[in-house]
């Protein structure tokens, strides 16, 4: 049976699943965001995760129009799942979404969730609206699922239709339905598992054993800086053990590896389970920035340069290299420690939207021909462009090309560095 799909949010997670479905069935967009509706519909993706001559090649209605999801019946859910200021689970999106849907849900419908959240959610928190708005009853008029996204922002290596895909129903027969219906499009294939609960479990778990792997990185980083041995170095040949786990330190922040864990410490703390090791990598990973802002502070001080007031150029303000995505970005840490020392600051970043930059972060980013002579640079992004541009790039940005560089992901080649720079990276 070709099902009628509807996708509800179209960001970085619903809109290459939305493409991904509508290169072979006729599918429904849906997002509340009429200014990312109206860009979809003239073709461009401001995200940059879809091409336009793929979303060309899609059959897809974009619509702000909730009421066209009750032509559907199966639809799927992938709006974000934040957390709070107090680092709590924020459902908000989830709930309201789950409302729309709610009121537009025809009987024999399939819901499958593809957000985040802690086991449990689905059936907790989304179901009951959904019967509410609907006035039916779920396993009798309409049906839920759950198939956690795994999207990663910028890797065109590792997309939808390439990476396995977890499936879960309610009931055996939903299952099937959900999992015939993503391996229709998902050329990895589909795993099934036992339960919805499982399914939550298994993908709030993937990004928690990368953020503690990370923060014991970054742990060994802080070790090391006060040991004064270069972290990069030791795990380069700690890495030729054939079961070292490669990882390595840095700011995490984004929509998944900085948030999943506290949806997991939430429900486990609601159980009275105390979650120890998973919110110490969390505490670690947190103070990150304030340790780096505070480490290059020292480091102006010991050159004899007045903090306040000293100029610090950062280049690049968004989670991750090479995508726009500035959501949960901890450089932002950075950037505030240091003006909590009066140091003034100035952002750059060939990726991050100017507008969204000051909306989220209250940041005025700058073209790199408009940055002034700086005493110290910290290579906060390590985005292709400044890569390509290398040292030379780097050492132009500094006062008499001599100062400080702060290379947090040890991105450059530290051998090549000029005599000029005093380099410091985690």
């Amino acid at each position: 049976m070709d099902r009628k799909i509807g996708v509800v949010g179209l960001g970085y997670v619903g809109l290459p699943v939305a493409v991904a479905f509508g290169k072979e069935h006729n599918i429904i967009g849906f997002d509340i965001n009429e200014h990312r509706i109206s860009t979809l519909k003239a073709g461009a993706d401001y995200t940059n995760e879809i091409t336009d001559e793929d979303l060309q090649e899609a059959s897809i209605e974009f619509t702000s129009d909730a009421s066209r999801l009750a032509q559907t019946d199966f639809i799927i859910v992938a709006v974000p799942t934040p957390i709070n200021e107090h680092n709590q689970p924020d459902l908000t999106p989830l709930v309201k979404a789950s409302e729309t849907v709610g009121r537009n849900l025809s009987k024999g419908t399939i819901v499958v969730f593809e957000s985040t959240v802690y086991p449990g959610a689905t059936e907790e928190v989304c179901v009951p609206i959904l019967e509410k708005m609907s006035g039916l009853t779920c396993g009798e008029d309409f049906f839920v699922g759950y198939s956690p996204e795994r999207i990663n922002p910028g890797d065109k290596e590792h997309t939808f239709t390439t990476i396995t895909k977890v499936v879960s129903g309610q009931t055996p027969e939903v299952l099937d339905i959900v999992a015939d219906t993503y391996a229709s499009v998902v050329k990895a294939g589909v795993y099934k598992a036992s339960s919805i609960k499982v399914a939550e479990a298994a993908k709030v778990i993937e990004n928690t054993q990368r953020d503690v792997n990370i923060a014991l990185m970054n742990e060994l980083a802080l070790i090391f800086d006060r040991l004064d041995i270069d972290t990069a170095e030791v795990l380069a040949a700690a890495g030729t053990k054939w079961n070292f786990l490669k990882f390595s330190p840095g700011l995490v922040g984004g929509h998944c590896i900085g948030v999943d864990p506290y949806y997991l410490t939430h429900k486990a703390q609601a159980v009275g389970y105390q979650p120890d090791v998973i919110l110490a990598g969390r505490r670690i990973n947190d103070d990150l920035g304030k340790y780096i802002a505070r480490t290059l502070v020292k480091k102006l001080i010991k050159q004899g340069v007045g903090v306040q007031g000293a100029k610090v150029t950062v280049l690049g303000l968004t989670f991750k290299e090479n995508v726009p995505d500035l959501r949960n970005s901890k450089v932002i840490d950075v950037i505030n420690e240091l003006k909590e020392y009066d140091v003034d600051v100035q952002v750059t970043d060939p990726e991050a939207d100017p507008a969204e930059a000051m909306k989220e972060y209250g940041v005025t980013l700058l073209d790199s021909s408009e940055l002034e002579p700086a005493d110290a640079v910290v290579l906060a992004v390590p985005h292709r462009e400044y890569l390509e541009s290398g040292w030379d790039f780097v050492k132009g940005l500094l006062n008499d090309k001599k100062g400080i560089v702060v290379d947090i992901k040890s991105s450059l080649d530290k051998k090549e560095a000029p005599m000029s720079v005093d380099v410091w990276r985690l």
